[in-house]
C-alpha cells in the first residue's frame, strides 16, 4: 500500500481508548488572559471596500 492510499479493511476492528483522565488535558487557566485588546484602524471604509474588491477579483 503506497503513501496516501486508503484501504477500508485497515479501519475495521480498530479500538480507541476513550478513557480520559483529568491530567490528559491542557490547563487553559495557565495561559488565561485578563487584558484588553484594542485595534486602531487607519483605512477608510472606501479603502477597505476597494481592498475587498481586489481580493475578490484575484480569487
Amino acid at each position: 500500500m503506497g503513501f496516501g492510499s486508503y484501504d477500508e479493511s485497515e479501519q475495521d476492528g480498530q479500538e480507541y481508548d476513550a478513557d480520559l483522565e483529568e491530567s490528559d488535558g491542557v490547563d487553559t487557566e495557565e495561559t488565561e488572559h485578563d487584558g484588553a485588546v484594542e485595534f486602531e484602524f487607519t483605512a477608510t471604509n472606501d479603502e477597505l471596500l476597494d481592498k475587498l474588491e481586489d481580493i475578490k477579483d484575484n480569487t
